[in-house]
């Protein structure tokens, strides 16, 4: 398999895992324990109460399967098996010898009953062991809420072996009733404020009061466990809107012992500067929106998933450097409110010409970029220099970017956005101002989210959820570690609790922020149920159907459905929720979205593959022709949707479905429906299609043909069924220098010029971490400054693109809703053993479809550098035209209205080079 991962976090981690954890000396035996009052303002977030009194290296290698059920992986039946427990970390283990320090033992059953069908399901992934049966409910409950161990011992008492559990299973079986609750976080009434949190393992739970953002607590608030649920509640007669809160849990961890932890809400709606207290508030509070918000509405003009043209945006390139944007403003959200800006005035045209989103890359509270005091390093040096990136780098820990795939609270807006990251009511009025102000502009709104991981875990400053119910949130190996496959602590949302903030968490940013449509980042690490229950609760939210969209890639621990069944490429078709397909892409840009060594060599359908090859001296990687057959063949899959049961005569010659033609190890056509596809060309990850192909065309290529081959990948994506997926700037020839993975290189490589002056190339060697390896292939490309577009190839570029959108919004053809409209009207004629493999035709039959508006539409893309002519005599005799797109005044590529043709009489069509034409019929 292509894998699709390379991942963006990977310094950010780095920093995140290194970061103090600032915890107290432990307390001595005779301490006395900390008052309540003053750990509310103590500098330390956490202070251990008492100390575990072992080493804390005992692995979980046990599991709980219920809170009756426990499996041990690989230890032996019968034997003698016991569970210690003890409230105050007091347990020693050690081989040969009696545990010590247990408040409680009670025996464990070996049973050789059958798993229930539901937890053998569940718990798959779990090897074969012993089968051990806990039979006092209560008993098990109190070890729950401290630590505890499975033992096997000798006839004597002596431990044989022992194991720390993993508690997922048991929590979410004894406190099911806790995925009902509608109260977690805080509330606010009249006369009081009410406080609630999910903590079923603490054995004290208190929320501390803060009147501002700043200085001391004035209150502690204390709250009593639900037993049925395991939520714990506490009110305070007062309403304390505009105030703060934290908690103090008293919790076990492993590994460090009974400790208290000062902890920000998992439910915060917002909170004060970098996230150390959850500010008091109700987003029905009128205060908290823009005076308008009641009445604002996303524009009309996406009635199923197919019909979004999506522009991918980070919100700090959009203003930070745009002069048009008044300087309080820039890199914040109020950007989007200065309706007269460059960057939204480029918004507002691009809606016009028929883009219908704007997706943001996360903009949830994120870990990385300090809130207050972030700086912009000083960059200075030539193109093809070292010193742009080496100050980037020195400078990343705290500047003031980051792609932000770092959560830290998931249901409140991210703080350095806002104008006052200190004021909690700041950031929510002013997220929602940018939501109105996209929708005004024309735009509906997307957000980027990530649920397959946090910032951090365990006892790490920014670790939330792990710090209030240890060992449940996160998903472990089997040794009891947390895995990392997503490049940070991996989250479990197959476990009830964290599938459920996830639901709750998308419903809230869906019904209190208007947004409109979501992305998920490594979707396929997350059960498919979970999505389903997701599209089920915004459907009863909010009344209409929201377009989920995500990536589906399939690696990790959850690879092939390991764990569950997954919502990933393969998983999900029949559910409408949409995957990035790579299938097309890979044939576009060429090999794949992890080629690094190859990079030169492997160009693809658009930029030079077998016709028109580059200098790289990989001479045995130079393609075929039979490799450019095999991408125009995948070029065709993605512009039919990536539709299973599709067929296409391929170049062999076979009558193939889409599902049968092999996409390395996989089945090219994987979706349901197109619906299910997200085509793309480029994002935010890997190089931009601009440095893509300024690696891959031959250096002789004309800057006025590197643009009309970035429209021609521009162009498979418009022309695809399925939803369309546009990075921001494919459209001004967007370049970060060659940067592969620019999630920390700050503004520097990043920018975004919406006065079509400078398209970023040049700015120095990307940064060495990511991509140091490509350097010596780099530097003479970011020297020779003929490759350095024109401000007038940036303009023609951003013209041509709008055209490509005019035209997919111009008929409901390149929209189709199902996989049976696919199969009726689309197929490829000039395909199959004979084609020109440079050369790629489409037809689609718009007869009897509602907003066809023509008899039938003709795609034709050619890739070659020379022009081409089609013989289609079956098409003979339709009346066949250039769309009007192409023949308005103010098209931008002016050589298809002079050059292409079409004698309507036999069928031939005449294409210039590199080209995606579109001819319409009655």
């Amino acid at each position: 398999m292509k894998q699709n991962y390379v991942k963006r976090m990977t310094i950010t981690c780095a920093r995140a895992a290194a970061g103090a954890l600032l915890v107290a000396g432990a307390a001595s035996a005779a301490a006395a324990e900390p008052a309540a009052a003053a750990a509310c303002d103590a500098p330390e977030f956490a202070t251990t109460l008492a100390p575990a009194a072992s080493d804390g290296g005992v692995p979980a290698r046990a599991v709980w399967l219920s809170r009756s059920l426990i499996r041990w992986p690989a230890a032996p039946a019968p034997g003698r098996y016991v569970l210690v427990s003890s409230a105050r970390a007091a347990l020693v283990a050690k081989l040969g010898e009696p545990v010590s320090g247990a408040d409680d033992t009670q025996a464990l059953a070996v049973v050789a009953d059958e798993v229930p069908a539901g937890l053998a399901q569940r718990f798959k992934y779990v090897a074969a062991g012993a089968l051990l049966r806990a039979s006092d409910p209560a008993r098990v409950a109190r070890a729950l809420r401290g630590q505890a161990l499975v033992v096997r011992e000798d006839e004597q008492g002596r431990v044989l072996d022992a194991s720390a559990l993993q508690i997922a299973g048991a929590l979410d079986d004894a406190f099911a009733e806790a995925a009902g609750l509608d109260d977690l976080g805080v509330t606010l009434t009249p006369r009081a404020t009410r406080f609630a949190v999910w903590a079923p393992t603490a054995q004290s739970v208190r929320a501390c009061v803060y009147p501002s953002a700043e200085g001391a607590a004035t209150a502690v608030v204390d709250m009593a466990r639900d037993d049925a649920t395991g939520a714990w509640r506490g009110q305070s007669p007062a309403r304390l809107a505009g105030g703060y809160y934290a908690y103090l849990v008293d919790v076990f961890v492993p590994g460090t012992g009974l400790v208290r932890n000062r902890v920000t809400d998992p439910y915060s709606i917002s909170l004060n500067a970098d996230s150390r207290r959850s500010y008091i508030g109700t987003l029905d509070d009128s205060s908290l929106a823009p005076p308008t918000w009641r009445r604002d509405a996303a524009p009309k003009t996406v009635r199923r998933s197919t019909d979004m043209a999506i522009y991918e945006l980070h919100l700090r390139d959009f203003s930070i450097g745009d002069a048009s944007v008044p300087a309080a403003h820039r890199g914040k959200y109020l950007a989007f409110t200065d309706a007269n800006s460059a960057g939204m005035r480029h918004l507002r045209e691009l809606a016009q010409a028929g883009l219908t989103d704007v997706h943001l890359l996360p903009v949830f509270d994120i870990a990385s970029v300090p809130e207050r005091g972030c700086t912009t390093p000083t960059i200075s040096g030539g193109p093809a220099d070292e010193t742009q990136q080496a100050a980037v780098v020195a400078g990343a820990a705290g500047d003031c970017f980051n792609w932000g795939y770092d959560p830290f609270h998931y249901n409140a807006p991210e703080g350095s956005y806002s104008t006052d990251a200190n004021d909690g009511a700041v950031r929510v009025r002013e997220f929602r101002a940018m939501v109105q102000g996209l929708h005004r502009a024309g735009l509906r709104v997307g957000m980027d989210v990530v649920y397959n991981h946090t910032a951090a875990a365990g006892q790490h400053a920014q670790s939330v959820l792990d710090r209030i119910v240890p060992g449940y949130y996160q998903r472990l190996d089997a040794d009891g570690r947390i895995a990392h496959s997503t490049c940070c602590d991996n989250t479990a949302t197959e476990n009830l609790m964290m599938g459920k903030l996830l639901v709750d968490s998308v419903t809230q940013w869906a019904v209190q922020y208007h947004v409109d449509s979501f992305r998920f980042d490594l979707m396929g690490h997350q059960p498919r149920a979970v999505m389903e229950a997701l599209q089920r609760s915004l459907k009863a939210a909010t009344g209409r159907e929201i377009p989920l969209i995500g990536e589906g890639w399939n690696f990790g621990e959850v690879a092939d459905g390991a764990r569950f069944v997954q919502a990933s490429q393969l998983s999900l078709n029949g559910t409408g929720i949409g995957t990035f397909s790579d299938r097309a892409r890979d044939a576009v840009r060429g090999g794949s979205s992890t080629d690094s060594s190859h990079l030169r060599a492997d160009q693809g359908w658009i930029n030079g593959e077998y016709y028109d090859p580059n200098e790289s001296s990989e001479v045995g990687k130079r393609e075929t022709r039979e490799d450019l057959l095999d991408a125009a063949d995948m070029i065709r899959v993605g512009l039919a949707g990536s539709v299973r049961d599709m067929t296409l005569t391929t170049w062999r010659g076979q009558a193939s479905r889409f599902e049968d033609i092999p996409y390395g190890n996989q089945p090219a056509g994987y979706a349901s429906a197109p619906g299910e596809a997200v085509n793309y060309v480029e994002n935010h990850d890997n190089q931009t299609l601009f440095d893509n192909d300024l690696l891959k065309l031959p250096l002789a290529t004309s800057s006025a043909d590197r643009a009309r081959v970035q429209i021609l990948g521009a162009a498979v994506v418009a022309f695809s069924q399925g939803v369309a997926y546009f990075h921001a700037g494919v459209d001004l020839l967007r370049s970060k220098s060659f940067d592969k993975n620019s999630f920390d290189s700050g503004d520097w490589f990043n920018r975004l010029d919406w006065t079509a002056a400078d398209n970023g190339f040049g700015a120095g060697l990307p940064p060495k971490p990511d991509n140091g390896a490509l350097w010596d292939v780099e530097r003479p490309l970011l020297a020779n400054a003929s490759l350095k577009p024109t401000p007038a190839d940036i303009a023609w570029t951003r013209d041509a693109f709008r055209d490509l959108l005019r035209i997919r919004a111009s008929t409901s053809l390149f929209h189709l809703a199902t996989a049976a409209e696919v199969r009726r009207r689309i197929s490829f004629p000039a395909s199959g053993p004979a084609q020109e493999p440079s050369v790629v035709a489409e037809l689609i039959d718009g007869r009897g479809l509602a907003g066809a508006k023509f008899g039938a539409v003709l795609v034709v893309l050619n890739a070659d550098k020379q022009p081409h002519a089609l013989s289609l005599p079956e098409l003979r005799g339709r009346r066949w035209r250039l769309h009007p797109v192409h023949l308005g005044p103010h098209a931008a590529d002016a050589r298809i209205a002079k050059e292409a043709r079409v004698d309507d009489a036999t069928g031939a069509f005449v294409l210039p080079e590199r080209s995606a034409v579109v001819f319409v019929a009655r």
